[in-house]
């Protein structure tokens, strides 16, 4: 036996026989939300930034990218290692960052360091907690100053 049709069918066949139009497309009622990442998953924005501070290789080549800029890793040597050209960058950087009269906060509303305190990790010093522990980080960026003016002058 054959199974018999509901008249809908039939019904939306004539009705597009007649007007030469398809009968509307009826939409689904739920709506489509935003996919979560997972947290094994990253962005390629975020593989950009080191997560125990500076910039990963990635992050270093799209800023070059972006704007030309050639930026290079942070020195992590001993300063008995150091060449004057890495003594210059690294006291410098030292004496920008923690020297400031007001220094940006160290910690976040839930006591985790900020990037600016991270970045003393991606140069191989002790991450800052306290504004004394930043100024110590300073007072080494100008002793290593120092030695670049006095091996530069030799």
């Amino acid at each position: 036996m054959a199974a018999k049709s509901t008249g809908k069918k039939t019904a939306k066949k004539t009705a597009k026989k007649r007007n030469g139009k398809k009968a509307p497309h009826k939409r689904a009622t739920t709506r489509k939300t935003a996919k979560k990442m997972s947290p094994g998953k990253r962005s390629a924005k975020a593989r950009e930034k080191d997560p125990s501070g500076g910039l990963t290789a990635a992050g270093r080549r799209a800023f070059a990218k972006k704007d030309g800029s050639h930026l290079k890793p942070g020195v992590t040597k001993k300063a008995a290692e150091m060449t004057p050209q890495e003594m210059r960058r690294k006291g410098s950087w030292a004496v920008r960052f923690y020297a400031r009269r007001k220094i940006p906060p160290l910690l976040d509303a839930q006591g985790r360091p900020t990037r600016h305190a991270l970045s003393a990790h991606a140069w191989g010093e002790p991450v800052p907690k306290t504004v004394a522990a930043a100024r110590r980080i300073a007072a080494k960026g100008e002793r290593l100053l120092a030695r670049y003016r006095r091996v530069r002058k030799a």
